[in-house]
């Protein structure tokens, strides 16, 4: 799997699977848990490594189980979690190493590869005591990297203001439908690294277009846009629970877009 150096100089693929309906009733983020974490199994046997969860999917514990009964060593896992933006998870110092302490606990490991804030943070002390966690546990080797999710320009601007450790990743919704094409270059800029969440979601018409430039390739249309994707920088996260599926979003590592093509995408 190809990977991407981040600004804290680790490295983490390109693509991993998300899994926030892992382990629930009718494959739902709003249903109940029902332990079933088949999908995650499948994607670990396909060779899926980075693994994205959350503490608002409710199905930390059951991720962690299955990571450590795949048999695969933890050091080749990237773990991803998050916390939320609510009191109850960050209202002051302590309650944010509880809750680290907990993921820690539900993922069953003695460190986390990647912890990210879920959303934004409005309250500015809540805000800087929760990076001053992060922060803290990136020193004691609990956390190897922590940034955020869902944060705007001006919101990375904020966290800029005291942050002594810069967030190596800002995970954004970016697809045909809403590329969060300005969000993507300031990151750049900046050297925060964009993680695309709901890379797949496209419209009837865009996979007609991405299909026909896959022709070539011998590449279907999500193919195409999830390399597009990788390619031009940005790490993806697609989530599926069937097997077939998983298989072929890997495969969309194996080749390369003409230039031509990449703008071609863009302009979806």
């Amino acid at each position: 799997m190809e990977k991407v150096r981040l600004n804290n100089g680790i490295s983490v693929p390109y693509l991993g699977t998300g899994t926030n309906t892992y382990g629930k009733e009718n494959n739902e983020y709003n249903g109940e848990l029902n332990g079933d974490f088949s999908a995650l199994e499948s994607a670990i046997e396909c060779g899926y490594r980075l693994i994205d969860t959350a503490i608002s999917y409710r199905n930390e514990a059951g991720v962690g189980e299955t990571i450590k009964k795949s048999g695969v060593p933890r050091e080749e896992f990237y773990i991803t979690t998050k916390i939320p933006a609510d009191d109850q998870y960050i209202k002051d110092k302590d309650t944010v190493r509880e809750t680290l302490n907990q993921s820690l606990s539900n993922l069953q490991t003695d460190y986390i590869d990647v912890y990210l804030i879920h959303k934004p943070i409005e309250d500015e002390q809540k805000l800087r005591h929760t990076w001053e966690v992060l922060e803290e546990y990136v020193s004691n080797g609990k956390i190897k990297t922590i940034g955020v999710s869902n944060f705007s320009i001006e919101d990375l601007k904020r966290l800029d203001q005291f942050a002594t450790v810069k967030p190596a990743i800002n995970q954004i919704k970016s697809n045909p439908t809403h590329w969060n094409n300005e969000w993507i270059k300031y990151m750049f800029t900046e050297d925060i690294r964009p993680q695309a969440w709901g890379p797949m979601k496209t419209t009837d018409d865009h996979k007609k277009q991405l299909s026909e430039i896959g022709e070539s390739y011998n590449k279907s249309w999500s193919q195409v846009l999830l390399r597009y994707q990788t390619q031009r920088g940005i790490i993806v996260i697609p989530k599926s629970h069937n097997k077939d599926n998983q298989k072929a979003n890997l495969e969309s590592m194996d080749f390369l877009l003409s230039e031509e093509d990449m703008k071609k995408i863009d302009q979806l």
